[in-house]
């Protein structure tokens, strides 16, 4: 699905931003094996009573990566197809919209979402470290920093790997903790 994701560590000592960027790098690599190589049936499967797919995941997370490292971090317009999504009607619409996608659709939206999002870190990171201050603002008028919106971004993938490890397994038997270097 995506061979761009090289085989990573978070480092043993590294710096603060380091650790975050190596430690999204892994869980998005992890998660890129879970959904590598499945055709749309495998995109579709489910497991027990979850509606949860691989497909709405990758599409999912793709949502997530643009919301976080370029809209609310940089105050870019979101990038299509959620440009034109009318969320307060269907605020599930990834969820269930990946299954009339094809598999190459979501597998490139994921892996262009990852490029853009690590070309916009790399720049934030350029322009103040993980205290650099995000675009986007609370009702409260807080802007959280990269630093935060990483550790989001962490928490969202950590979150749904589990759900891409059962349903990856009830469909080949593919598991693991990380993929094969």
């Amino acid at each position: 699905m995506d061979d761009t994701i090289e085989p990573t560590e978070p480092p043993v000592a590294g710096t603060e931003a380091d650790t975050l960027v190596g430690c999204l790098e892994r869980i998005r690599r992890t998660f890129a094996w879970k959904c590598a190589g499945l055709d749309a049936a495998g995109l579709r499967a489910t497991t027990a009573a979850s509606t949860v797919t691989l497909g709405g995941l990758l599409k999912h997370l793709a949502n997530c990566e643009d919301d976080y490292l370029s809209v609310r971090l940089f105050g870019n317009a979101p990038h299509p197809p959620w440009d034109t999504v009318d969320w307060a009607a269907d605020e599930d619409w990834e969820w269930h919209s990946a299954a009339d996608d094809s598999p190459a659709y979501l597998y490139e939206l994921w892996r262009d979402t990852v490029a853009r999002s690590r070309a916009n870190v790399s720049a934030a990171l350029a322009d103040g470290g993980p205290d650099r201050p995000a675009a986007y603002t609370t009702a409260d008028g807080r802007s959280p920093n990269l630093r935060r919106l990483l550790v989001d971004l962490i928490e969202e993938y950590a979150r749904h790997l589990g759900h891409a490890d059962l349903i990856r397994e009830s469909i080949d038997g593919l598991v693991g903790e990380d993929a094969p270097r």
